[in-house]
């Protein structure tokens, strides 16, 4: 049975050591730094607040007019458990992810995952942008993060809508 004593005696261990909170930090503190990126690079696209999370993701959404205009979002997303960057396409609520999904399920894009809408879905379709990565080069993985996201922006504009 789990007991979340066990698990919390767990964390306390290993934040003893102080490894989780500056790795932690660190993440939070590049995607604050890619976040602004974004906002200066991108003026024309509405950039959400950074969304820390419960260290199950950490986002922020960016919208480029086109998509803005349909309800939707793209997301700029740090995965923790699969320990990866991602871009997510996202609805402004759950109804019109649905109405995405709807139109994209029966597409075939070999380099996105649509997802199943469900309890606790929050994407229509998601990329892996960097599962390898180096925070000591934050240039090299911010130009990484800022062409892939920019490829599924069009990938979604041209198959999308047109």
């Amino acid at each position: 049975m789990h007991s979340l004593q066990k698990d919390l005696e767990k964390l306390h261990e290993q934040l003893k050591n102080g490894a989780i909170q500056r790795a932690y930090r660190a993440l939070v503190f590049y995607m604050m730094e890619l976040r602004t990126h974004f906002k200066n690079t991108y003026p024309d696209y509405s950039v959400s607040a950074l969304y820390q999370g419960y260290m199950d993701m950490t986002y922020f959404a960016i919208s480029p007019q086109s998509f803005k205009k349909r309800d939707l979002k793209v997301a700029i997303v740090f995965n923790y458990e699969a320990f990866r960057f991602e871009v997510w396409l996202a609805g402004r609520n759950k109804k019109v992810n649905q109405q995405y999904w709807e139109l994209f399920k029966d597409q075939n894009w070999p380099s996105y995952r649509i997802v199943t809408p469900g309890r606790g879905v929050d994407s229509i379709i998601e990329c892996d942008l960097a599962s390898s990565f180096n925070l000591s080069d934050t240039d090299a993985l911010t130009n990484r993060i800022e062409i892939g996201a920019g490829a599924f922006i069009k990938d979604i504009e041209e198959l999308a809508w047109k």
